[in-house]
């Protein structure tokens, strides 16, 4: 067998190793940017988004759409769909303080529902207001009786006078017209899907009711002589039964739901207990509630309490409050909110501080003696 003979110089192999491309050259090294270039061409770290300084930009140039005004931007609520503004005391209803979380103008908002009255029926109503059954005919008798022989002094008071008592209120005598009442009250409460309750809540992990102690208020708090917790004791007794108040809740288109007196009203005459769920004030920094009340004011302001009537409260929460940046505004205070010492345990009362006639809308200065609510967007 014969062997195969090598391969001539001339070959193909040969040819092709021969015409190789040349290795490659190494890279051309590269220019990297000094230090201050880089610093240069930075932005800070805490510096927004193009898009957000955009935004901004609107903002800073933003007007409300309803008075046309970029003053009090504290108070100009922007929307969340169209960007555009609107001042919380142009809203209405007015809007008591800006919303936590999102928010919509009227144009961009769903449409509200229609306020859905609560029926007319003695049965629904006592139920609503777990009305006791029982024979009343006495309680209306030292009501009035009560009324009669309390004399009220016509001058001002002043600290050197005799001092004068609360007087209990005077019920409806008419049975239709106090259903009106208390089914115009079920109507505001059921709207703001609000419980009804005449008495201070305390729920889990919210204040306890061992916080509430009167003597831990800074500076003291009056206690309440016995004449009046007679008064407050006899005032409970009847709204237990279904005798309530000569009020009447009714819808404003400014001022939202409003307490307006069915029938006149003398000076001192008790109103309601502001009721509603107790809490510590620092649980409630960031809250929505726009009817948040000063319980207990103490050194320690971890212990501090507050009512908060969105959950559970009574007709004291739909009162209104006064401008009492304006004279106009004092002029139409007609029921003042005193904080008692009552048992131990601290409660607040609103009292008619002049005498108020039917028709007329009930209102109290919501800063009381602290001067911290801001009320200069109030009607």
């Amino acid at each position: 067998m014969g062997r195969r003979a090598p391969s001539s110089p001339s070959s193909p192999e040969l040819r092709r190793k021969r015409t190789a491309a040349p290795p490659p050259e190494p890279p051309t090294p590269r220019r990297f940017c000094s230090m201050a270039d880089v610093m240069r061409r930075s932005r800070p770290v805490d510096a927004p988004p193009p898009v957000a300084r955009a935004r901004e930009a609107i903002y800073d140039t933003l007007l409300c759409d309803t008075c046309g005004s970029g003053d009090r931007d504290d108070d100009l609520l922007i929307c969340d769909r169209c960007d555009r503004g609107r001042h919380t005391f142009c809203l209405r209803p007015i809007a008591a303080k800006v919303p936590i979380g999102p928010w919509f103008c009227p144009d961009c908002a769903p449409p509200a529902k229609p306020v859905k009255r609560f029926p007319m029926k003695q049965t629904k109503i006592v139920d609503f207001f777990r009305i006791q059954k029982d024979d009343q005919d006495h309680v209306l008798a030292k009501c009035r009786l009560s009324q009669d022989v309390r004399r009220r002094r016509k001058s001002s008071l002043v600290m050197h006078k005799k001092r004068r008592r609360i007087l209990p209120f005077v019920p409806t005598e008419d049975g239709a017209r106090r259903l009106k009442q208390m089914a115009s009250l079920a109507t505001a409460l059921t709207s703001s899907k609000t419980k009804f309750s005449n008495e201070l809540t305390y729920m889990p992990n919210m204040a306890p009711r061992s916080s509430n102690q009167a003597r831990l208020e800074e500076g003291g708090m009056q206690v309440l002589p016995k004449e009046d917790k007679e008064t407050i004791e006899l005032c409970r007794t009847m709204q237990q039964r279904g005798e309530c108040p000569p009020l009447l809740v009714v819808f404003d288109s400014r001022e939202g739901f409003t307490v307006q007196a069915d029938a006149d009203i003398k000076d001192l005459t008790f109103i309601a207990e502001y009721v509603g769920d107790v809490d510590y004030l620092e649980n409630r920094a960031n809250d929505d509630c726009d009817c948040i009340m000063t319980l207990l004011l103490t050194a320690d302001p971890s212990q501090r309490l507050v009512i908060c009537p969105d959950k559970r409260g009574n007709i004291s929460r739909f009162i209104s409050g006064i401008n009492n940046h304006t004279l106009d505004g004092k002029k139409k205070q007609n029921v003042k909110c005193v904080r008692y010492d009552i048992d131990g345990e601290s409660h607040v009362l609103l009292v008619a501080c002049r005498d108020i006639a039917y028709g007329e809308k009930l209102y109290y200065d919501y800063n009381g003696y602290e001067h911290a609510y801001p009320t200069h967007h109030f009607l």
